[in-house]
């Protein structure tokens, strides 16, 4: 299995080293910039597996950096943030951010937060040509963002489809409500399991009665599950 390559970006270089020493102790490959030019120079030059960006940065800052990424790379980001505004969470998720690790970090959480990324992005190019589910009269499909009940397409939230298709991808399995926060959203949502209830209750307006071979299941004290019958 190829070794996956990181590129760390901070100005900060004792940040760097910190990074550098421990994922490489983790067996990964790491690369490192200190401003936002060199990093977009490296993300063509090295091709990395995943950037973990700074967003104060010389020359480029973070957000800019992120935008000129995303419009030739799909590369998976994380974003370094010292600041801890819902605001900049917010934006770096909208220009493409695939998660951000708050500073002062652990480094444990990090190298977590890493490999829960590179799992889903990993999952997602495996998947790429799964990405629809069947049940009677239920069709759930992922690539076009569409639920289509009784040969009708519902309109659904892209959180409440994908939620809808991550347990009917895995029927008959129960989930807790931290682990749907950890594998649907991604991302630091932890704590909040009424984000979870709320999108569950509008599937359930959606989906009630449709068919008695399948039913989106309260599992009392747990979580949730889409059982199949």
């Amino acid at each position: 299995m190829a070794t996956n390559k990181i590129l760390i970006v901070d100005d900060d270089e004792n940040i760097c080293e910190l990074l550098r020493l421990y994922l490489e102790k983790d067996g990964f490959e790491t690369c490192t910039a200190f401003d936002g030019e060199q990093a977009l120079a490296l993300v063509d030059e090295y091709a990395p597996d995943l950037v973990l960006l700074d967003i104060m940065l010389p020359k480029l800052d973070g957000w800019q950096v992120c935008r000129q990424i995303r419009q030739a790379s799909e590369v998976p980001i994380i974003m370094l943030t010292a600041k801890g505004e819902t605001f900049d969470k917010v934006l770096g998720l909208e220009l493409g951010a695939d998660d951000y690790v708050t500073k002062p970090f652990d480094t444990k959480e990090v190298l977590a937060r890493i490999k829960a990324v590179l799992r889903r992005t990993g999952d997602v190019e495996r998947e790429a040509l799964q990405k629809e589910v069947r049940f009677d009269k239920l069709r759930i499909n992922l690539t076009n963002y569409e639920l289509t009940v009784n040969g009708q397409n519902i309109d659904t939230p892209p959180k409440e489809l994908e939620l809808i298709y991550h347990l009917a991808s895995n029927p008959n399995r129960v989930y807790t409500r931290d682990q749907l926060l950890d594998e649907v959203w991604g991302f630091d949502y932890y704590g909040d399991s009424r984000t979870v209830d709320v999108h569950v209750k509008r599937l359930r307006e959606k989906l009630e009665g449709v068919s008695d071979r399948w039913n989106l299941k309260t599992v009392w004290g747990v979580g949730y599950k889409f059982e199949v019958k």
